[in-house]
């Protein structure tokens, strides 16, 4: 029997009763989580498991070097620039119903991508499978965040943490066994059951419980916003593939005039997409700045790790991803006690020291050369891992825990927006720092795997590596720097008011005392702020 609370029962179980937030009967939120997980799974073994094909892919559909890349890129583009947008409309017409749609979109999208036959096909059947991708993981923290009360949404982003690191393994796995005794073609075929079966599930298990905002859409907004996000990343990425000129110019000027107008739109609308009043509570900014320059830091040192093993070290991409499973397997393992402890102590701590702990991974990649044991890159990956499982966690609850229960999947979708915005960032830095000691073609070659380096051109090639790990670095730095600034501002209280009373306009935000902003007959839960 299925509860109203959007949790299958068994006949006789008792509806919980109470206000928004409460805990949902164990069994039944377990399964919730367990569909929400699988969304997440489901979008990290698309990702690892299309790096593996490219070389295929590139053979197959007699693809260029320079346009299987954007296989990858357009997928990231996508995420990146829908993110908030689809947010906006979890919010508004339900974030389980947009969860939901995006796996039907996805599972539609995967099924055109095994079914391309040219260049162009596979790169527009990607970009649908993003759409997909971008309405599943602008939601998936919000449908957390309405099924968890605060004191325990860090544990159950731990297990959503959990669920990405299974599925990056997976798509390794299944990725080299697919692209070796198979076809490219399966790697988007094998979304289509498991995608069936968890849309089919999650009708089953879940129900929106959060309250929908009936107001209308600010096109201005999301068109605004769109096309100023649209206009950096797309020269960003074309960065990757050509060298900057005039037009690539033209198109961040003109991204940049986007934002400034939609920051103006905003600040005047009665209904806007984003209220810019959230960025004065002490947690938010900084932490949406830290995902942003971890995302830029990480998914560089991803890519680089990558380079280097297919290039002067000349394994292929299975072996080369192979090694970085362990990484993924204990950082997975990690995730869900490091969610616990940001649950007990605060975000601050866990977020902070986890950036510190990627810094050490970073370190130890620096000291890699063309005779290095490979030992030290499954000891850099498991360091790295466990560094950034101990940041995802705490830093996604820092974030919800700071929002208004009316605008979780606003919230949410800027999350996703600052994380790939920096994911999309450093996949053009690393081709952008290895084609400076090698030419840009045989950078990507490298990447693909259809290149190896050897003698002086791969010692070079290292160089340019390390001087882009020490690159990372400042970034994740400065990412430290931001989570441990949510500690200095004393603890913020989180209340789940409706919108306009807990953000108000602008001039009533200013006239309300930041941190704290539990207002009068409100309990208050402490949250991302402790000063801990």
């Amino acid at each position: 029997m299925r509860g109203t609370d959007g949790v299958t029962r068994s006949p006789g179980a008792t509806r919980p009763g109470g206000p928004p937030g409460k805990a949902e009967p164990k069994r039944g939120t377990a399964l919730a989580l367990a569909v929400v997980m699988t969304g997440v799974l489901i979008t990290a073994v698309d990702t690892t498991i299309v790096v593996l094909a490219l070389p295929e892919i590139e053979r197959g559909l007699h693809v260029a070097l320079t346009s299987v890349i954007w296989v990858i890129i357009g997928y990231l583009l996508v995420i990146t620039l829908l993110a908030s947008q689809v947010g906006r409309l979890g919010d508004m017409f339900g974030r389980v119903r947009m969860y939901e749609a995006g796996f039907v979109v996805f599972i539609v999208g995967s099924a055109l991508c095994a079914l391309s036959w040219d260049e162009a096909s596979i790169i527009v059947f990607r970009l649908i499978q993003g759409i997909g991708a971008a309405l599943v993981t602008a939601n998936s923290g919000a449908v957390i965040a309405d099924l968890f009360p605060p004191e325990k949404r860090g544990k159950a982003y731990g297990y959503n943490g959990m669920g990405y690191s299974v599925g990056a393994v997976l798509g390794i796995v299944l990725g080299g066994l697919i692209v070796t005794y198979v076809s490219w073609r399966w790697i988007f075929w094998i979304n289509v059951p498991i995608g069936a079966v968890a849309v089919l599930v999650a009708f089953r298990v879940l129900r929106d419980t959060g309250k929908r905002e009936r107001r209308r859409i600010d096109l201005a907004g999301m068109v605004t916003a769109g096309l100023g996000l649209f206009g950096i990343l797309w020269a960003v990425t074309s960065l990757a593939t050509t060298p900057l000129d005039a037009t690539l110019v033209g198109f961040i000027v003109g991204g940049v005039v986007c934002l400034v107008v939609f920051v103006l739109v905003e600040r005047t609308r009665s209904d806007p997409m984003v209220r810019l009043s959230i960025f004065r509570v002490p947690t938010m900014s900084p932490s949406l700045l830290a995902s942003l320059f971890q995302g830029l830091a990480n998914y560089a040192v991803l890519f680089l790790i990558l380079m280097y093993l297919q290039g002067p070290r000349g394994l292929s991409p299975l072996d080369a991803s192979l090694l970085l499973v362990p990484g993924y397997l204990i950082g997975g393992a990690i995730g869900p006690l490091s969610g616990r402890m940001a649950d007990k102590v605060g975000p601050v701590i866990p977020a902070t020291v986890g950036l510190s702990v990627q810094v050490v991974a970073l370190l130890i990649y620096a000291h890699l050369g063309s005779h290095t044991g490979l030992w030290l890159v499954v000891i850099g990956s498991v360091v790295n891992g466990i560094g950034a499982s101990s940041f995802f966690p705490a830093n996604n609850s820092a974030v919800m825990k700071a929002s208004p229960r009316e605008v979780f999947g606003v919230s949410s979708g800027m999350l996703r927006t600052f994380q790939n915005t920096g994911m999309v960032f450093s996949f053009s830095m690393a081709i952008l720092i290895a084609s400076r000691s090698i030419p840009r073609q045989v950078a990507f070659a490298v990447f693909v795997g259809t290149a190896k380096l050897h003698g002086h051109i791969a010692s070079i090639f290292t160089s340019g590596l390390h001087a882009a790990f020490y690159a990372s670095m400042s970034f994740l730095a400065l990412a430290s720097v931001l989570s441990a600034m949510r500690g200095r501002h004393g603890p913020v209280r989180h209340v789940d008011l409706p919108v306009a009373e807990h953000l108000g306009s602008e001039s009533h935000a200013r006239s309300r005392s930041l941190p704290g902003l539990a207002g009068k007959g409100d309990t208050p839960h402490q949250t991302a702020a402790d000063p801990s």
